[in-house]
């Protein structure tokens, strides 16, 4: 038909007759997609038919840890007071100051006060009184077996005197502290120059003593002696010659020659040196009160050990934890605290728990994102201190136990480092113990897949496939998180066990 023609109006009914019918067909066909039958729509409810919940065996390590919250703290914390009372004047800080984390190792200076120092040293005696020569007690003993812990030569440790050889190694002590040993009493050094003065002439007094009477008993000077020997020999030729010249004359040379050996005889008598002898004796009296003198002079003189310049810690080396003074302030009490270099993680568990939790154990505590390993050195009775965030006992994170009896478990890092270190401090952290393992990756079902058997066994059922199972015994082992170990001939990593239907 040209364009433009109108086609007649016969034709034009039929195009419309045409639509009609194809849009009741269409409309039909939707509306028969809509309606459901009884029948189809109690088949579409019904259940669907019955099938196995299965989970594939895997292979992994199991383990069982114990879970806790512990405080990290340095061992032993102690308080520091300084004696101050006899210092003669006021007790300011000088120097020294240590700060916040210093290690205190035995021989050191803990701090200067009035411009001397206060050497710490290992022992468990507070100072109470100040130590000179002739002191004696177990102070003194404590002082001896600290100074040779230091190399010290002390000389007799099992005397509890303080002698010359304690005070010379105190001397020691502070040459290697780079201080000046202490003063003795005022006073001491003159009256030890004025011993030893007197000492001296009290010996040169005795020595003059003892000249005079070696004098005295020396008698008669040799010349002396050999005059009167020569006049007895003398007289004793005179009888001789006389003989010739008759009785008479012999006798009296015999008279001449007694009385020559009288006179020798009395010459050569022992001298009375009673005086002498006494004089003697009181010199040496005097030399030997003199010499008591010098040594006491030399006691007092000698280096003591001022009460205010020594601190005694049960063990060294330490950590300083805090300090309550500065350059400056007075002292007066307690100036620092320290504790033991050791960092430890304490840990409370229940009574059941510890039993668990042998010395030697193996644990690990979490620093930042970092797990660091420990080893439990203790386990015992907490001590009443606050945990880190002060509010008391820290929290039991593991399982089991309940029961009012706690006990502490004592942590000590086995590698740290200082930055880690640092960060710990103070805090309170979370302590993995690992209790039981695999110790690697073993065959592994969930602890749903297993039943028992008439006698006790243990199985698990296999899905082989094409609606067929079959029931494999198996040997069982650790139970953790939910997953049990098991082995048996046939089972392996892959194959499908049935945990429900």
């Amino acid at each position: 038909m040209p364009p433009g023609v109108r086609p007649p109006r016969a034709n034009r009914t039929i195009v419309v007759v045409a639509a009609t019918a194809v849009a009741s067909l269409a409309a039909g066909i939707g509306v028969s997609n809509l309606v459901i039958s009884p029948a189809q729509r109690a088949a579409e409810a019904a259940p669907p038919e019955a099938g196995l919940i299965t989970v594939p065996v895997e292979e992994r390590e199991l383990s069982t840890d114990l879970t806790l919250r512990g405080d990290a703290l340095y061992d032993d914390p102690v308080s520091v007071a300084l004696e101050t009372t006899d210092m003669g004047g006021p007790a300011i800080v000088t120097g020294q100051v240590p700060e916040v984390g210093d290690l205190v190792e035995a021989g050191q200076v803990i701090m200067e006060v009035a411009g001397r120092p206060v050497i710490v040293l290992p022992g468990e005696l507070p100072v109470y009184r100040t130590l000179r020569v002739g002191s004696s007690g177990p102070d003194v003993t404590q002082l001896k077996d600290a100074l040779h812990s230091l190399g010290l030569g002390v000389g007799n440790r099992d005397s509890d005197v303080f002698d010359a050889a304690t005070s010379a190694a105190v001397d020691a002590l502070y040459q290697e502290a780079g201080y000046a040993s202490p003063v003795a009493e005022e006073g001491a050094g003159e009256a030890l120059t004025a011993a030893r003065e007197g000492l001296r002439m009290a010996e040169e007094a005795y020595a003059q003593a003892q000249a005079e009477v070696d004098r005295a008993a020396g008698g008669l000077p040799r010349s002396e002696r050999l005059r009167l020997d020569t006049a007895v020999a003398r007289a004793e030729r005179a009888v001789q010659l006389a003989a010739p010249e008759g009785a008479e004359a012999v006798t009296q040379a015999r008279e001449e020659l007694a009385v020559v050996r009288a006179e020798r005889e009395e010459a050569l008598t022992a001298p009375d040196t009673s005086a002498e002898r006494s004089a003697r004796d009181a010199a040496a009296t005097a030399v030997e009160d003199a010499a008591r003198a010098l040594a006491e002079a030399r006691n007092t003189a000698m280096t003591p050990l001022p009460a205010a310049e020594v601190v005694y810690v049960d063990t060294l080396p330490r950590r300083v934890d805090s300090v309550m003074v500065r350059r400056g302030d007075t002292v007066s009490g307690e100036a620092l605290t320290i504790s033991g270099a050791t960092l430890q993680v304490l840990a409370s568990v229940s009574d059941a728990d510890a039993a668990l939790v042998p010395e030697g154990t193996t644990a690990y505590f979490t620093v930042g994102e970092e797990e660091i390993e420990a080893t439990v050195t203790e386990t015992r009775t907490p001590s009443a201190r606050p945990t880190a965030d002060g509010e008391g006992d820290g929290e039991d994170g593991g399982g089991g136990g309940g029961g009012g009896d706690r006990h502490e478990l004592v942590l000590v890092p086995v590698e740290i480092t200082e930055e880690q270190r640092a960060e710990i401090v103070g805090s309170n952290v979370r302590v993995t113990v690992p209790l039981e393992s695999t110790g690697g990756e073993v065959l592994v079902v969930p602890v749903a897949a297993l039943t028992a058997g008439a006698g006790g066994e243990s199985r698990v059922e296999v899905d082989r496939g094409g609606e067929r199972t079959e029931i494999v015994v198996v040997e069982t082992g650790l139970t953790a998180d939910g997953y049990v170990e098991v082995s048996a001939e046939g089972l392996a990593v892959g194959d499908l066990v049935v945990v429900g239907r």
